[in-house]
C-alpha cells in the first residue's frame, strides 16, 4: 500500500470515529504514521480529503448494490434488491453512520452538503437503472428522474422512517409486497405509460 492509500485509510478511520468537524489533519497524520506535510503532498486540505473518502464510499455502495441484483430477475426484483442494499449500506457503514449522526446533532454544513451530494448520486444511480430498464424494454418510457425519487423515498420511508414512529420494524418481505402493490404496480404503471 502506498502513502496516499495509508492516508486515505487513516482519514476514513478518523472521520468514522470522530466525525468531520472533530477530525484534524494532525489526527490523520498520527493514525497514518506520517508527517502532516505528507498529507498535503496528496491533498490540499481536509475538505478535499473528506470528499475523496466519501466518493470512495459511494462507489463502494453502488458496487454492493449492483452485486446483489440477480441476473435474469425482473426489474422490480432487481430494483428492490438494489435499493434495500443501498439502505443496508447506509445503516451499517461506519462512516455513513457517523456522518448522519453529525448532521443530526451538530448540523455541520460540510457534512450536510456532502450528504445531499451523496443522495443526489444515489438518485442518479437509481435513475440510470430505470433508464436501462426503458432501453431494454422492461419499462415503458417514463420520467426516470421522478420515478427514481419516488422509489428511493418510498423505501427510505418504510425502512428508516417507519421505525421512528411505530412499535415494530417492517420486514423486508412485507416492504417488498407493499411496494409491489403500490409503487411498482401503481406509480410505475401510471408514470411509465
Amino acid at each position: 500500500m502506498d502513502r496516499k492509500d495509508e492516508i486515505v485509510q487513516a482519514a476514513e478511520k478518523s472521520f468514522s470515529l470522530f466525525g468531520y468537524k472533530a477530525t484534524t489533519m494532525d489526527q490523520i497524520a498520527k493514525i497514518a504514521n506520517v508527517g502532516k506535510g505528507t498529507i498535503y503532498t496528496f491533498f490540499s486540505n481536509k475538505e478535499e480529503l473528506f470528499q475523496t473518502i466519501v466518493w470512495q464510499m459511494v462507489e463502494e455502495m453502488k458496487h454492493a448494490s449492483d452485486q446483489c441484483a440477480v441476473e435474469g430477475a425482473s426489474f422490480e426484483e432487481k430494483a428492490h434488491a438494489r435499493i434495500m442494499e443501498l439502505l443496508k449500506f447506509r445503516e451499517t457503514h461506519k462512516l455513513y453512520i457517523k456522518l448522519i449522526e453529525e448532521e443530526n446533532e451538530l448540523r455541520t454544513l460540510a457534512v450536510s452538503e456532502m450528504l445531499q451530494s451523496v443522495e443526489k448520486e444515489i438518485l442518479r444511480f437509481i435513475q440510470s437503472k430505470i433508464e436501462r430498464g426503458i432501453v431494454s424494454g422492461e419499462l415503458k418510457p417514463c420520467d426516470s428522474k421522478l420515478v427514481a425519487f419516488l422509489l428511493y423515498k418510498s423505501y427510505m420511508a418504510l425502512v428508516i422512517d417507519w421505525n421512528k414512529t411505530h412499535d415494530r420494524q417492517l420486514g423486508e418481505e412485507e416492504i417488498a409486497q407493499l411496494l409491489s402493490q403500490t409503487v411498482f404496480s401503481g406509480l410505475m404503471g401510471t408514470l411509465c405509460n
